[in-house]
């Protein structure tokens, strides 16, 4: 089923003895494989207890990337319906570093544009969308940015190619607002509740270029690095600003509190 684009899978991290928000990771396992008409045929508890039991062959001090995927099996030479009883299961255990707080990355401009649901499976973490956000990357990889700025159906933005966003404005922070077009990160909801429970204003909201062009702080949010820093977009520069760093901070103050014994 993996060749004509049935896979879905999720990502989560261990790293300094830490397995944040593992048990939402393994739940919204099945959740994509239900969007894609796949049944899933592991629960998310034992999902959860299979990584459990994966992890014990590392070391504490490793960062592991954790990745559960499902596929869909039968079907006929034109394609595949999933069934019932026809779906494959995999965990993915990989050593993978986690980036020290001051790598940072850059935003350019692409012309390849996030879908809407009567265009793709926007509601799961599908590996068929991934060509897509790999096109956005080579575009703005080939003018010298290190990630995409990309847009909605409507033209506004909607994240980077790769990880949710958000950006900082007058000590505000503001971040897409879910519609549809892409993924509303579980570590992104993280980041949106450690800075409300810290006192941070936190907008979710319809947001331009320009606004992004006018900010005082960027940063992304997703599960491979949970906050990466942006120092540019397009001509404008952007520091690692005070918000940025406490973000981090939080997060990693959070985690403490979700070990694996």
């Amino acid at each position: 089923g993996s060749w004509v684009g049935t896979t879905v899978f999720d990502g989560a991290r261990f790293f300094d003895g830490c397995i944040p928000d593992l048990d939402k990771h393994c739940a919204r396992i099945n959740k994509s494989a239900e969007a894609l008409m796949i049944t899933p045929i592991k629960g998310s508890d034992e999902i959860l207890s299979i990584i459990h039991e994966g992890l014990r062959a590392y070391d504490p001090t490793d960062a592991v990337y954790i990745r559960p995927m499902y596929w869909a099996i039968d079907g006929d030479v034109s394609g595949i319906v999933p069934k019932k009883n026809s779906t494959g299961f995999a965990i993915c255990l990989e050593a993978v570093p986690m980036i020290d707080q001051d790598v940072s990355t850059t935003l350019g401009r692409t012309s390849f544009r996030r879908p809407v649901l009567e265009d793709n499976v926007v509601n799961a973490k599908a590996g068929c969308l991934y060509p897509n956000n790999a096109r956005m990357l080579a575009e703005v990889r080939r003018n010298g940015y290190g990630n995409a700025l990309v847009a909605d159906a409507m033209g506004n933005v909607a994240e980077s190619a790769t990880a949710n966003i958000f950006m900082v404005k007058d000590g505000s922070v503001y971040t897409p607002i879910p519609n549809g077009t892409f993924l509303s990160g579980i570590t992104r909801a993280r980041h949106i509740d450690n800075m409300r429970i810290d006192g941070m204003d936190v907008q979710e909201t319809i947001l331009t270029f320009d606004d992004f062009a006018n900010a005082d702080e960027v940063f992304l949010s997703g599960n491979m690095t949970k906050i990466t820093p942006v120092t540019g977009f397009e001509s404008k520069s952007f520091p690692i600003g005070p918000v940025t760093r406490r973000v981090r901070e939080m997060y990693w103050d959070w985690a403490k509190t979700e070990t694996f014994a």
